[in-house]
């Protein structure tokens, strides 16, 4: 068993090169998860900046300086997010609460709906089985209730955090979009000369997780603003907080189409019932999932690797269960580095074999 481990050793990791990498990543992986939370402002400044910087890229290619660049997209970015923070979230968070003050008018509905179920359906539920599943339905709102309170009782704390995200985070965007290059090459002149794989691996990943972030927030902003527009128009309610939940349900692909599928079609039929109504807009609810499926994604990540949808979820599930919203969005980029680092990671076997001929 020694001597298995040995040669695999010897196999994977006879390469210093190979051995830097696997040092670095794992210590990249260790500062994220021990310092995840208090580097949180710095890891999204990162993000929206590398968000930003194709933006930044195209207007000095036509001619206009660095700066002026880096200060007409910033500006731009503190305007769609003041609009943000100070129209759409307030509607957003309106809606919420209405939502829960008419939770328990739903609650009643459906506990009404089921009941009659063991007398239609004698053969198939009890009445049993039905006050079973209320009591857990009203044991899981309970905990909800619960977490509710424990966030408005932790406001404070919110609202410090809030504002450090508002005052620290634009600050770091915008001298990781002026001077993000320099800081690039100060960082790298740390590793070693000899970093062969590692320029492989940087180039096969940079424009993947370029096109994937950036293709990614248009196809949320696209899908979240049809969406809303959509439900505006057929007039439901909380058009705005549904529109927000299926564009961020774009992230999770495959999943997140068939979850955010529920509360519309729930709060759609409690607010009809069974009508036209209900059947126009799960139809054009339909159209958009399909646009955004056959259309928006090709025509956004046609130059995406390509993965098995296994890997994609089996992605997903694990670095979501690590680092939460983030590990869902970044699953696929994530995925595809591992898979470019393992295809391009050296073996002792494959330098003996280019040596021989």
């Amino acid at each position: 068993m020694r001597k298995i481990f040995r040669k695999w050793i010897d196999r994977y990791f006879s390469d210093e090169e190979a051995l830097f990498l696997f040092l670095l990543l794992s210590g990249a992986l260790l500062v994220i998860w021990v310092l995840g939370q208090p580097l949180a402002p710095v890891i999204a400044s990162i993000i929206l900046a590398f968000l930003m910087q194709g933006v930044v890229d195209w207007l000095q290619r036509r001619g206009i300086g660095h700066l002026f660049a880096v200060i007409s997209v910033f500006l731009l970015f503190i305007g769609f997010v003041s609009a943000f923070l100070l129209f759409v979230l307030p509607i957003v968070w309106q809606q919420l609460v209405n939502l829960f003050n008419e939770a328990p008018r739903m609650v009643a509905e459906v506990q009404a709906l089921l009941l009659v179920l063991p007398e239609r359906y004698p053969e198939l539920v009890s009445e049993t089985q039905i006050r079973e599943l209320i009591a857990a339905a009203a044991a899981e709102l309970s905990q909800l209730g619960q977490w509710v309170l424990t966030f408005s009782l932790n406001s404070i704390t919110s609202i410090v955090t809030l504002l450090i995200y508002v005052v620290l985070v634009p600050i770091l965007v915008f001298f990781f979009l002026k001077d993000g290059r320099h800081l690039m090459s100060g960082w790298s002149a740390l590793l070693p000369e000899k970093r062969a794989m590692m320029t492989r691996v940087w180039h096969e990943m940079d424009q993947q997780i370029a096109n994937y972030v950036r293709g990614k927030a248009i196809e949320i902003l696209i899908v979240g603003i049809i969406s809303y527009v959509t439900f505006v128009f057929f007039g439901i309610n909380y058009a705005a907080l549904l529109g927000i939940l299926v564009g961020l349900s774009v992230v999770i692909p495959y999943i997140g189409a068939a979850l955010v599928t529920l509360p519309v079609m729930l709060i759609a039929l409690f607010q009809w019932g069974w009508g036209t109504d209900f059947m126009y807009l799960m139809i054009a609810y339909g159209i958009i999932q399909a646009l955004d499926g056959n259309v928006l994604v090709p025509l956004l990540f046609s130059e995406a690797v390509n993965l098995h949808p296994v890997s994609i979820i089996v992605a997903v599930l694990v670095f979501g269960s690590f680092w939460g919203f983030w590990g869902v969005f970044f699953a696929i980029p994530l995925a595809t580095l591992v898979k470019a680092i393992l295809s391009a990671w050296p073996k002792a076997a494959e330098e003996v074999e280019a040596s021989a001929v």
